[in-house]
């Protein structure tokens, strides 16, 4: 046993006097990011500010307006070289709703791009949990039905079942006929979620509505006996908008063609101000680039800033920024995707390839030497629905933070309660600033192994990743079986 310590202990000083020799100068600039954040940062307040001033950031209303210009004055403001991406998309709003079930009324929340306008009564059916497995076992029992499903995995069900996006949910409902579908929240009590049923981002011809988690549990349980008639009677608001993406850049200095893009979501949904999904994010981006600039930080690789608009609305920001970029070909130019969606608090690092593991492992280290709390772990894999997922899917290498968020805040998720006092001011300048170590370290290595995939290669991550089935029922699959 102690020759196994000794070993480690040995391994261990090995590693990080090679993280020392390949990168001398990223102690200090890592331990400056420090003290830059932990006495300076703006990004609490800032959040405050907003949630405030603007209160939430709905895409193609007068807040969402008002919160891309906000940020855009605030990174002005810090100095940097800030500019918009105008795009247009399918704007959605919710207006009146009503939901009854055998006469009784019901709290619930309409699901973004649900029918503008649709009036229904239907029998009920229980779909479980939603999948397409459950409505294999009887593929008529959804037709002409307004079906009831769950956000989540219902409690019982068999182990490693894969759950699906609510948007594609309500795509399988509406493949298997169902004229309406009623979500139950997962989160306890009566929170109420909403977010978008949509895959494309465009209105689907059924409504979808969210109830709470009591009530859903407490209509699953009666429906086993009792058969329940359903009216939902809705009207929204749709059209095309114009929204904007806001820009920031710091050019490199030995490397100005190759680009570390780091975004976060600015635009929330309507229910509360979106402190946590996605503030948090947004203002850890706009505080690194703030520290970059009192810093004077300028590594060899240019770093673009980006905060997207309509994530919610079905990543249509970031979906405006990679068709950008590949009509003008600096698609080319990106070397990394650093995305920020509700991180919190990181213990370590993630990222799509392991090519530079042992890259993010030497920037974890010397962290870790700063400040223990950061344990510095990393993780490799696919993941969905987010702002990464755009370059994802043009195989760009995507880098991530490891943290986490209180049951509080996660419960709050798209949520009538997703206020700023669920936010930790000390947990978020540990984002801003451990964040900064990696995107500085992303951006000043001399060599990044991880690679832009192939189309085949691609293809391959997606299917281990088990992420073919999803992007099908999305349209986002654009091979051939």
């Amino acid at each position: 046993m102690k020759r196994f310590i000794l070993l480690f202990l040995v391994y261990f000083a090995i590693s990080f006097s090679v993280t020392a020799q390949q990168y001398p100068e990223w102690d200090a600039v890592f331990s400056r990011i420090t003290r830059e954040v932990t006495q300076h940062s703006e990004a609490y307040g800032q959040l405050k500010n907003i949630t405030q001033q603007v209160g939430h950031r709905l895409t193609g209303s007068a807040q969402g307006e008002k919160a891309e210009t906000f940020a855009y004055q605030l990174l002005a403001l810090y100095g940097l070289n800030t500019r918009y991406q105008t795009f247009e998309a399918e704007s959605w709003s919710r207006g009146s709703l009503a939901v009854e079930i055998n006469h009784q009324k019901y709290r619930s929340v309409a699901l973004a791009h649900s029918p503008v306008k649709t009036d229904i009564t239907g029998s009920m059916v229980d779909m479980g949990n939603g999948l397409e497995e459950d409505y294999q076992q009887n593929p008529e029992a959804a037709k002409g039905k307004i079906i009831l499903t769950t956000i989540g995995i219902l409690p019982g069900s068999r182990q490693g079942l894969q759950n699906l996006h609510r948007s594609e949910k309500t795509a399988l409902a509406i493949r298997y006929g169902a004229k309406g579908i009623i979500f139950i929240n997962a989160a306890p009590g009566n929170i109420l979620l909403t977010g978008t049923a949509s895959v494309t981002g465009k209105i689907i011809p059924i409504p979808a509505v969210c109830i709470g988690n009591n009530d859903g549990m407490q209509l699953k349980s009666q429906l086993q006996s009792t058969p329940a008639v359903a009216h939902i009677s809705m009207f929204n608001f749709a059209g095309k908008i114009k929204s904007r993406n806001i820009i920031a850049v710091i050019p490199g200095k030995t490397k100005p063609k190759e680009k570390i893009v780091i975004g976060g979501h600015l635009d929330s949904w309507d229910l509360a101000t979106g402190a946590i999904d996605n503030g948090i994010g947004a203002f850890s981006v706009i505080d690194i680039a703030r520290t970059f600039k009192s810093l004077n930080l300028q590594p060899a690789r240019t770093i673009e800033f980006v905060l997207f608009m309509g994530e919610e609305q079905g990543l249509l920001g970031s979906k405006a920024y990679t068709n950008n970029a590949i009509a003008d070909g600096s698609i080319a130019e990106i070397k990394y995707m650093f995305n920020l969606d509700m991180s919190n608090n990181p213990k370590g690092f993630s990222a799509t390839s392991t090519g530079d593991k042992p890259l993010f492992q030497s920037i974890g280290t010397i962290a870790n030497s700063i400040d223990t709390s950061f344990t510095n772990t990393f993780r490799s894999g696919f993941g969905l629905h987010s702002d990464h997922q755009p370059f994802m899917l043009q195989g760009i290498p995507i880098a991530g933070l490891m943290g986490s968020l209180s049951k509080e805040a996660l419960q709050c998720y798209h949520a009538d309660c997703d206020d700023f006092n669920l936010v930790n001011e000390p947990e978020l300048k540990n984002t801003v600033r451990f964040a900064a170590m990696l995107l500085y370290g992303l951006a000043d290595a001399p060599e990044l192994n991880a690679k832009r995939l192939s189309d085949g290669e691609l293809k391959e991550a997606l299917i281990n990743s088990q992420l073919e089935k999803p992007l099908k029922i999305s349209g986002d699959w654009r091979w051939e079986d």
